[in-house]
């Protein structure tokens, strides 16, 4: 009998899991089909590649165990609340919940072109205008959040994604577990975010509003334009004085080929007070987004050698996608290459496969490129 939503299955143990106590079996048989472990957080949550039996869609499962919901039920009961909300086509979506005596499963719109930064580095050619239409899908979404009352908190490079491998694929905001709805007042206290990317006035402890997002994304936007972050010390005092201070610079050379319309629009977004601070939607209408202000020369090879620099989760990942890459377009076979990356350290347990995040991403771009056409299942 099939699991319905928010039921709880009886008689059943959680007999198959695999690397956390997440257990698989009650929905793996009724509705879904599993592949890959596509991530996993520790003791918290593990997300799973898989086919819905009844369409063929592919979708990413995020499996909860409930024990490890103690003293994280509000993040995961706002995180949920936040994307029963919203519905953007920039915007990663919550598509389904369900619901076991022990786990919790959240059904998630499967993103598989990888993450904002590693596309930008393999790209061999990018230019201002590039950047300005990445920013503007994310300030268009972001805007639509602050018009749903919401604020994300946590916006950083990680946490943009592209829908697909694609060359002219979108770009998704993930990760809701820190966004807030905003109170009747309008500011929130709770001091969150990624220290390199959070806005001064929350270093600050004061009351916080929207703001802090148009914040961040001019921050991402600083380094989309030079491949380094516009704040930077080993010590986090000294890190936390800078943007407390608001005390970055377009330093020379690297931002000697930036226009000035792209200085002035992150200015008018990395704007120490809030309250002057470019809302998203004024955002929108600035020439270097709305108009065409934005360059078209090419930046790739001084913005993709700072990024490397800067922020390499590692090269031999890279490589690892352009290798079966090359692979999967000479041999065509999908279990062929699904044997080569369990030859490289994956591990099959319960019907899902658990390979290291470097090789999931690999072989997750690769099914995931065909399965936008037509559903498939690596052999299992």
């Amino acid at each position: 009998m099939p699991l319905q939503k928010g039921a709880r299955p009886a008689g059943r143990t959680d007999s198959s899991s695999f690397i956390l106590n997440c257990s698989w079996s009650h929905i793996k048989q009724d509705s879904f089909s599993f592949s890959v472990l596509l991530s996993s957080s520790g003791a918290f949550s593990e997300v799973v590649m898989a086919r819905e039996k009844a369409t063929g869609k592919m979708v990413a499962i995020k499996c909860i165990p409930k024990k490890a919901l103690k003293g994280k039920e509000t993040s995961i009961e706002n995180e949920i609340a936040v994307l029963r909300k919203i519905k953007h086509e920039n915007i990663v979506a919550l598509e389904d919940i369900y619901e076991s005596s022990n786990h919790l499963y959240l059904i998630m719109q499967l993103v598989s072109g990888g993450e904002l930064f590693d596309r930008i580095v393999e790209k061999g050619f990018y230019t201002e205008m590039d950047a300005s239409r990445l920013i503007r899908q994310v300030l268009d979404a972001v805007n639509y959040l602050h018009s749903m009352g919401i604020v994300h908190r946590d916006l950083k490079p990680e946490n943009l994604l592209y829908f697909s491998p694609h060359d002219d694929s979108k770009i998704m905001i993930s990760d809701f577990g820190l966004s807030k709805m905003e109170g009747t007042g309008g500011v929130m206290a709770t001091a969150c975010g990624t220290p390199g990317y959070v806005a001064p006035e929350v270093l600050a402890q004061k009351p916080y509003s929207k703001a802090v997002d148009c914040w961040s994304i001019g921050v991402i936007a600083y380094i989309l334009l030079c491949g380094y972050p516009p704040f930077y010390d080993e010590n986090d005092s000294k890190l936390f004085e800078q943007i407390l201070k608001a005390d970055y610079e377009f330093d020379a050379p690297y931002w000697d080929d930036i226009s000035d319309s792209a200085k002035d629009f992150i200015s008018c977004l990395m704007e120490k007070d809030p309250e002057k601070r470019f809302t998203c939607d004024q955002a929108l209408q600035h020439p270097w987004i709305a108009g065409d202000t934005a360059l078209c020369k090419n930046i790739h090879e001084s913005v993709s050698r700072q990024m490397r620099k800067n922020f390499a989760k590692s090269k031999w990942r890279v490589s690892v996608r352009l290798r079966f890459s090359q692979l999967f377009n000479i041999t065509k076979e999908k279990n062929t290459i699904f044997y080569y990356f369990l030859f490289l350290g994956g591990k099959k347990s319960h019907g899902v496969v658990c390979l290291s995040p470097e090789i999931c991403l690999g072989y997750s771009c690769l099914i995931t490129t065909s399965l936008h056409s037509k559903p498939l299942t690596p052999p299992l």
